[in-house]
């Protein structure tokens, strides 16, 4: 046979195979997630972390099917009113120039930092559209650090930052539950280059641990050390209204984020936080 008439053969066939029957329609591929990198940090701290962090995340979710992600560094979308601008721009609406409200993401992915100037019915929406909503919320490393004036927000994250006696350091991440899918690809223990976060304001009656610093390797004589318990999460995960939330103080440094341990946990989070992966949110004291 002829190589004209072997490729020609091949091409039938795959029309054969890909062509649906009289009757039957072509089935649509699903539409991608959309995930919102809301990276707001006119206010405080600006890590040098965050462009690359919310960069790899974009590159994964496009490279991987996932999601497509809408980078934000204000907060002018945390809203679901309808995006509106002055008057004299020649702009009527929003949508006309794709700048949506929080009714069109599926998930936030946020690397904000200290207070941020959100109005109260901008914080109302945000608790709403993962409450009420049912989306996502993954916080990372510095998200704890955000909004000490709002209680509401702390209790959504479950969480808050309480200085990180250790600064930048070696610490050894235990794995708590292996099954999760932002732990699956992690060792059961690991030795990670980071600004190691100590945590207050959290309770296993209400957030599932997924990782912790192994106590017995940091410096508990250090001043700012002030937990007695030495429970130090790393990484946990829980269920706030109807919506999913995960939190890890990992990804200081932009060097962070090209360690494929560390972004495969927030890519697999995000994951999870869409609703595109199972994964037991049921909080630590019940596994007991």
């Amino acid at each position: 046979m002829s190589p004209r008439l072997v490729v020609g053969a091949a091409m039938a066939v795959a029309v054969t195979i890909c062509a649906p029957s009289r009757g039957q329609q072509p089935v649509a591929a699903s539409p991608r997630k959309h995930l919102l990198a809301w990276a707001d940090v006119r206010n405080g701290y600006q890590h040098d972390s965050i462009s690359h962090a919310i960069a790899t995340i974009e590159r994964l979710g496009r490279e991987r099917g996932a999601y497509d992600t809408f980078i934000r560094t204000d907060s002018q979308l945390i809203t679901k009113r309808a995006i509106t601008f002055p008057a004299g721009t020649g702009i009527a609406t929003g949508e006309e120039f794709n700048v949506r409200n929080l009714n069109y993401f599926d998930a936030i992915v946020f690397f904000g930092v200290r207070e941020i100037d959100l109005s109260p019915e901008q914080r109302a929406d945000l608790l709403s559209f993962v409450k009420e909503d049912g989306k996502g919320f993954v916080a990372a490393h510095s998200a704890a650090t955000a909004f000490f004036s709002w209680p509401e927000y702390g209790e959504m994250v479950g969480g808050r930052f309480d200085e990180h006696p250790w600064g930048i350091a070696d610490g050894t991440v235990v794995v708590d539950d292996p099954a999760f899918p932002a732990m699956r690809h992690l060792p059961r223990a690991m030795v990670f280059h980071d600004e190691l976060y100590q945590i207050k304001d959290f309770s296993r009656d209400r957030i599932r641990v997924l990782a912790h610093l192994d106590a017995s390797k940091l410096d508990l004589t250090k001043p700012l050390v002030h937990r007695t318990d030495r429970d130090f999460p790393a990484a946990w995960a829980k269920t706030y209204g109807k919506g999913r939330v995960f939190y890890s103080i990992l990804g200081h440094d932009a060097e962070a984020w090209d360690n494929p341990a560390i972004a495969t946990m927030y890519f697999e989070a995000i994951r999870w936080a869409l609703g595109l992966v199972d994964g037991n949110a049921t909080p630590s004291s019940a596994a007991r």
